[in-house]
C-alpha cells in the first residue's frame, strides 16, 4: 500500500512538474517556431491592432492567432539577420567582449579570494569576509551614482573597461566559490602541507581541481547575468557601435517581426549552449555552494 502510494504521489509530481516545465519553455518554443515563418504569415498571425480595427468594423475577433507550426518553413530571416544585418554580428561580438572577459577575470579573482576565505586561517577572516558580503547585497541602482562618478574620474566613460573592471571584481564569484569550497575536507590541505606543499601549490593541485563543479556553475550564471545586461550599457557606452546584443531587440521595429524572432533565436543560442555544456557540473555546483534558486 505504501509503495503504491508512493507511486500515485511520484506520479502526480512528475505531472506538475511537466505542466510547469510547458509553461516555461513554451514561450521559447513559440519563439522558434516563428522565427521559421515568413513575414507575410508573421503579419497575419501577430497583427493585433489590424484585427481590432477589424473588430470595430464588426469584421474579426481581436485575438492573435499563435501557431505551432508555420505553413512554409522559411530561413529568410536567419539570412537576414547573419548576411544582412552587419548590426547583428557587430553587436554579438560586443557582448562575447564584455561577458567573456567578465567570466573569466571573475573566476580568477573569485576562486583566489574564496582560497583565502575558506582554506586559509588569518585574523578577522570572517568578518572580512562580511563585510566583503555587503557590497554584493547592495544592488547595482544604489552603486550606480558613485560608479558613474570613479568611471568618469578614471578616464573610461564610452569604454568596455567600464563595464569589465567592474564586473571582475564582483562579490557574487567570491561568496559562490567560498561555500563549494567550504566543504572541501580541511585534512586534504593539512595532508599536502605536511609533504611540503606551499598555499599557492595547494590551491593550485588540490582545491582547484576539485573546485571544478562549482567554477563551472559560476561561470553559466556569470555569462547569463552578463549576456543580458542592460542597465550598465545604457549608461555607460553612449556610442551605439560599442553597445552589446543585450540592447539590439528592442531596436528592431514592428515592420520587422521575423528579423526578431530570428534574432531572439540567435540571442539565445549561446546561454542554451553554455548550459547544456556544462549541466552536470552546473547541478553538482549548485547542490555544493547550498544555493537554492
Amino acid at each position: 500500500m505504501g509503495s503504491m502510494n508512493s507511486r500515485i504521489s511520484g506520479l502526480a509530481l512528475t505531472v506538475i512538474l511537466a505542466v510547469f516545465a510547458a509553461v516555461m519553455l513554451f514561450p521559447i518554443g513559440l519563439t522558434l517556431v516563428s522565427s521559421l515563418m515568413t513575414e507575410a504569415e508573421l503579419s497575419q498571425n501577430y497583427d493585433l491592432i489590424g484585427r481590432m480595427v477589424d473588430t470595430a468594423s464588426g469584421g474579426r475577433d481581436a485575438f492573435v492567432n499563435l501557431k505551432l507550426l508555420p505553413d512554409w518553413l522559411s530561413f529568410e530571416p536567419y539570412a537576414k539577420v547573419l548576411f544582412l544585418s552587419p548590426k547583428f554580428l557587430s553587436m554579438f561580438w560586443n557582448s562575447a567582449g564584455l561577458a567573456g572577459p567578465i567570466v573569466i577575470g571573475q573566476i580568477i579573482v573569485g576562486s583566489l579570494a574564496a582560497y583565502a576565505f575558506a582554506m586559509l586561517r588569518f585574523p578577522g577572516r570572517d568578518k572580512l569576509f562580511l563585510v566583503y558580503l555587503m557590497t554584493m547585497l547592495m544592488p547595482f541602482q544604489v552603486t550606480l551614482v558613485p560608479n558613474y562618478l570613479v568611471i568618469d574620474k578614471l578616464g573610461l566613460m564610452n569604454h568596455s573597461s567600464a563595464i569589465v573592471l567592474p564586473g571582475i571584481f564582483g562579490a557574487f564569484g567570491v561568496f559562490m566559490l567560498r561555500q563549494f569550497m567550504a566543504h572541501i575536507p580541511y585534512a586534504l590541505s593539512e595532508a599536502a602541507k605536511v609533504d611540503g606543499a606551499g598555499p599557492f601549490i595547494i590551491f593550485w593541485r588540490v582545491v582547484l581541481p576539485l573546485a571544478t563543479p562549482g567554477i563551472a556553475a559560476l561561470a553559466v550564471l556569470l555569462f547569463v547575468d552578463y549576456w543580458n545586461m542592460i542597465e550598465q550599457p545604457l549608461i555607460f557606452l553612449q556610442d551605439a557601435a560599442k553597445q552589446p546584443l543585450s540592447l539590439y531587440l528592442a531596436q528592431i521595429n514592428q515592420s520587422e517581426r521575423g528579423t526578431g524572432f530570428a534574432a531572439s533565436a540567435l540571442y539565445m543560442a549561446p546561454m542554451v549552449l553554455l548550459f547544456l555544456h556544462a549541466e552536470s557540473y552546473f547541478v553538482a555546483g549548485i547542490q555544493h555552494t547550498g544555493i537554492k534558486g
